[in-house]
């Protein structure tokens, strides 16, 4: 399989992620599970965002599902487990999911439609520069109090 070849399609993405993992994916992020309290709300907020950046429907049961994007992937699932109904991204744990928006025009139109996906901007005084002037980002709350990041080429 050729070096590009997988670009673009999950079903050779995870053969080429096999067949390469010692030489050029060790120690690349694998995959991110996020537990939320209410599962379709999250699919929804999260299902957007996903496919907006290019991530696609890998897998899908009853307490979640999974978008896969180059080898990597996130899960979001309604866990039995979970001992809390809310995130609290400034306590110990995961501050914020970081990812790459594309180009500048695709951040701001992001940013323009995420309010209308459950999607809360933060830091909106200092956009598209909160993360300092030669840093073009977006920031984003979802109404279960997961941040994210966008950050423009």
């Amino acid at each position: 399989m050729g070096t590009d070849t997988w670009k673009g399609d999950p079903q050779a993405s995870l053969i080429c992620q096999s067949e390469r993992m010692t030489e050029t994916r060790r120690g690349a992020l694998h995959h991110v599970e996020l537990w939320v309290p209410d599962l379709p709300r999250a699919l929804g907020e999260w299902g957007w965002l996903l496919r907006e950046l290019g991530y696609q429907l890998n897998q899908d049961w009853p307490a979640g599902r999974s978008w896969i994007l180059h080898g990597t992937y996130l899960v979001v699932e309604q866990s039995r487990a979970m001992t809390s109904d809310r995130h609290e991204r400034l306590r110990p744990g995961l501050n914020h999911l970081a990812l790459n928006a594309g180009t500048p025009q695709q951040l701001d139109d992001l940013m323009a439609e995420a309010p209308n996906r459950g999607w809360r901007p933060l830091f909106e005084e200092k956009y598209p520069h909160a993360g300092g002037p030669q840093h073009y980002a977006g920031y984003l709350e979802n109404s279960d109090g997961f941040e994210v990041e966008l950050v423009a080429d």
